[in-house]
């Protein structure tokens, strides 16, 4: 219902169904996800967006159409992630507004051909500043026209990367939580998911196995948003 509106994806690092272009249509067709204009904004090469005051990258390799926009609606399906621990709204556009292969390499810490076991790959800390640098790029270039929706359901330890192989989900559904504010958002989701006591142990535990908090101190040290929050709910 928003008019005018543009679906904007970038393509994987790994092989996989949204590796190639062509692939992330035929995947996005699968999944319903074609019912309005589809841009895959790396389909024609990369932009570098430049990180103030960054923990580690001073520009990141986004899809290069990613200028032609100034507003952004992030919609996030918040859950567990192999390497970040858990993946939120800062996650998604961290990742998914990155090249699929420029972008992304800088985020992960790599350069030429990755390891094949991801295991090799940086991670904990590192992995987690590099993607609040890649997210203070995409929150500075569009500035307070950004948006996000977190939707806290079906949550399981494994995120999309994992596929068909992604563990069941372990928690139940807690809501959906929207905001202008990027760390408010993924801040109050790992609180709510943190309050579940009775079934968020094997997300828990993924988050703090993968030092997944260091997201939130990250983006408070670059300034991306209020750790403080008040939920109002909307029924």
């Amino acid at each position: 219902t928003i008019p005018n509106s543009v679906i904007v994806e970038t393509n994987t690092l790994y092989e996989g169904d949204r590796f190639t272009t062509a692939g992330h249509r035929e995947a996005l067709k699968v999944n319903g996800w074609d019912f309005c204009p589809v841009d895959i904004m790396d389909e024609h090469g990369y932009v570098n967006l430049p990180v103030d005051n960054a923990f580690h990258l001073k520009e990141v390799a986004m899809g290069k159409n990613i200028v032609n926009y100034d507003s952004m609606l992030v919609l996030t399906h918040f859950k567990g992630h192999a390497m970040g621990g858990f993946g939120g709204s800062m996650k998604n556009i961290a990742i998914g507004c990155a090249s699929g292969q420029e972008g992304k390499r800088q985020v992960h810490g790599v350069s030429g051909e990755p390891p094949a076991d991801w295991n090799a790959w940086p991670a904990k800390e590192v992995l987690m500043e590099n993607m609040a640098d890649s997210a203070k790029a995409v929150i500075d270039h569009f500035g307070k026209r950004i948006t996000y929706i977190n939707v806290l359901r079906n949550m399981s330890v494994d995120c999309d990367c994992a596929g068909i192989h992604a563990a069941k989900p372990t928690i139940k559904n807690i809501g959906i939580l929207a905001s202008t504010d990027l760390l408010a958002i993924d801040q109050a989701s790992v609180d709510l998911v943190y309050g579940q006591t009775a079934d968020n142990h094997d997300l828990v535990e993924r988050i703090e196995t993968r030092h997944g908090l260091r997201q939130l101190s990250a983006m408070a040290e670059h300034h991306m948003g209020n750790t403080q929050y008040e939920l109002i709910e909307v029924k």
